[in-house]
């Protein structure tokens, strides 16, 4: 598993959009590499708790052999005492003390076996606890990295789909639509221009007409043609 997000990430580490083309969907991919590290962290826990358990098993087992064997040895005391004070028959009281102590020894030989377990037991338990934390910590960092697969795959998802945009562009048509357009606008333009001249050509021609009719000279010669009109007329009534 270990080696699968090695991997994974080391891929990752080039650049983004590499990263799609090499990855049918890394995301998904990371998902599932995480859900298989908890399975495996879980399978973990349950192990732990179970061989945990066993140690305890071990460790009571140990306490009991030897609170055994200190009993044992305690009755064994009791009877020698009662017998050497006349409590008891001799013979009976060795006979029992024997069996107390044969008891004692099967207690200290299950005791020192237990205890030889139970260091087995605890040094597998140190290596579970290892694993465990090394598998949180490895979940926890390939969650992190997830957050920063999901965000690189957002950005060159949306850079793909932009240089294929851009990709698409018939560059060519484009400038050719331009130039039309500012050809356009300069016929526009130029035909503007000579509606204006033609406009300023009927102004200047009216202004001289006018000026010419309202010359000095004009003026005289129609009130010249008007005062021989009057003499004639006073003339004929003469």
């Amino acid at each position: 598993m270990f080696k699968f997000f090695k991997r994974l990430f080391s891929i990752f580490s080039s650049e983004a959009n590499s990263v799609i083309d090499k990855l049918e969907d890394p995301v998904k991919m990371t998902e599932q590499g995480i859900r298989e590290l908890k399975t495996d962290l879980q399978k973990s826990l349950e192990g732990l708790a179970s061989v945990k358990a066993q140690a305890n098993r071990l460790a009571k087992e140990v306490a009991d052999n030897n609170y055994k064997s200190t009993d044992y040895e305690k009755k064994a005391t009791l009877l020698l005492k009662k017998a050497a004070g006349g409590q008891m028959d001799a013979a009976e009281a060795e006979e029992l003390a024997k069996k107390a102590l044969t008891r004692k020894a099967q207690a200290d030989k299950n005791s020192t076996l237990a205890k030889r377990n139970k260091a087995k037991v605890d040094a597998a338990v140190v290596k579970l606890e290892a694993n465990v934390d090394k598998l949180k910590q490895h979940i926890g960092h390939y969650e992190n990295e997830l957050k920063t697969l999901k965000s690189r795959k957002k950005v060159s998802e949306a850079t793909a789909k932009l240089n294929k945009q851009l990709a698409e562009v018939d560059s060519d048509s484009t400038i050719s639509m331009i130039e039309r357009m500012k050809e356009k606008v300069e016929e526009q333009e130029a035909l503007a221009e000579a509606y204006g001249e033609m406009a300023m050509d009927n102004t200047n021609l009216d202004l001289q007409l006018e000026d010419a009719l309202d010359s000095p000279e004009s003026d005289a010669d129609l009130a010249l043609e008007e005062l021989k009109a009057k003499l004639n007329s006073n003339n004929d009534e003469g």
